[in-house]
């Protein structure tokens, strides 16, 4: 049982295949603003250790989609900062890591686990994995030091924010007495998916056609129909999305929330006290996609929960210390970041050239698509080692993060 946790954000590490793509991008562009870049010149250096436009320009491309070329000067001089910007935090909290202690750094023996790892969880073949590292401009050298650093930081992390004691009782009674309205459980189910995309999204994808996804269904609807089937497990092998993670559970879901995301058919199917808890759904199309889903639990009417609840306690003690390591991790990122001497080159040569950069788009080249949130998501994606940090950093600032607990008589500003 989930309770109502909307406005407070679980510490996570990305760990996904595809962000490891996301965060080191594509092949070198070198045509992005209007001239020939050399991928050897220094963008930023981080006490003294180089960052080069290669680097940059990687992480650009990768997340233009390959639109990079239809972009104006002045779109790719800002994706290339803020690219920058992740890349520096990245570096600066390796650096963080290889100072703290030698044992943060992994071995080459750890870096090969967790290679052979995202290589299994991608599901590809040896050839398509191949074919993936060669698109995304990454050789072998450069795919095991973007793993490293990402195993280093993490360690980092969980030596930093290890010192977060558990809550007290008062404290956990306290939170409670003092955001009533997250522990009003509304009318509405729990469910898990498989979901397979037809598209080639990224993530792992094995389905890249609607022929090929059509077999792929096949194949999981003969085996979740078998009596001794897992759902999770088949989820976590076969599902192409972020859910698969957690064993394809989407968590709890009000009946207005399902409506939203499925619409009121199916919502209105798994309100349904026809439709048993534990049955599992013919494959569904919805967005795009092909959803099987299993109702793992169904609420018939809205209930208030108690302290006594089941999971109530254990679930307030998770989101307490949660927000405490993302804070945590966010002012130690601040110190860091603050110790360190960088030089930002990049960001040197746009305050003394700001009239060069043009806004005009090549000629012929059509708006390309989401290009602002493809930027933004360079940042996020590769902001500090994949740990989200600085997002955490914004959302505790508003979680009272000392006590986490409000006045009893408290509105739920996160609601």
């Amino acid at each position: 049982m989930q309770i109502n946790s909307k406005g407070f954000t679980a510490f996570a590490v990305i760990v996904m295949f595809a962000a490891i793509f996301t965060a080191c991008g594509g092949p070198t562009a070198t045509n992005t603003t209007g001239g020939s870049v050399d991928p050897n010149e220094t963008a930023a250096k981080v006490n003294g250790k180089v960052i080069t436009m290669e680097e940059v320009d990687r992480a650009v491309k990768q997340q233009a989609q390959g639109q990079e070329n239809k972009l104006s000067a002045l779109e790719v001089a800002g994706a290339r900062l803020q690219v920058l910007q992740s890349l520096v935090e990245q570096e600066v909290m390796f650096q963080k890591a290889e100072k703290e202690s030698p044992s943060l750094v992994p071995t080459d023996e750890e870096v090969t686990v967790e290679i052979n790892k995202q290589k299994v969880e991608s599901r590809l073949s040896v050839e398509d994995f191949s074919k993936q590292m060669d698109q995304a401009g990454l050789t072998e050298k450069s795919f095991r030091d973007s793993i490293k650093k990402r195993i280093a930081i993490q360690k980092l992390i969980d030596k930093v924010t290890g010192r977060i004691e558990t809550p007290n009782n008062g404290e956990i009674e306290n939170f409670f007495k003092g955001n009533p309205e997250m522990f009003v459980k509304k009318r509405g189910v729990r469910l898990a998916a498989i979901v397979i995309d037809p598209t080639d999204a990224g993530q792992g994808d094995t389905t890249r056609s609607d022929v090929e996804a059509d077999q792929k269904i096949k194949e999981i609807i003969g085996k979740v129909s078998q009596p001794a089937s897992d759902f999770a497990s088949l989820a976590r092998e076969y599902s192409e999305d972020g859910s698969k993670l957690q064993g394809g559970d989407l968590g709890y879901l009000s009946e207005d929330e399902l409506k939203q995301n499925f619409g009121a058919q199916t919502a209105g199917g798994f309100m349904n006290p026809q439709f048993a808890v534990g049955q599992i759904t013919n494959p569904i199309p919805l967005n795009g996609k092909a959803y099987i889903f299993k109702l793992q639990e169904r609420i018939e009417k809205e209930e208030t929960l108690t302290l006594e609840s089941p999971d109530v306690r254990p679930q307030i003690n998770k989101l307490l210390v949660d927000n405490r390591k993302q804070l945590l991790a966010a002012s130690f990122q601040a110190i860091a970041m603050n110790e360190a001497k960088i030089e930002n080159f990049l960001a040197q040569k746009v305050v003394s050239n700001p009239n060069e950069l043009s806004g005009a788009r090549p000629a012929g080249a059509p708006s390309p698509a989401n290009t602002n949130s493809n930027t933004a998501a360079a940042t996020n994606s590769n902001t500090a080692m994949n740990t989200n940090i600085n997002a955490a950093a914004n959302a505790n600032s508003r979680t009272a993060a000392n006590s986490n607990a409000r006045p009893a008589n408290a509105a739920n500003a996160n609601r």
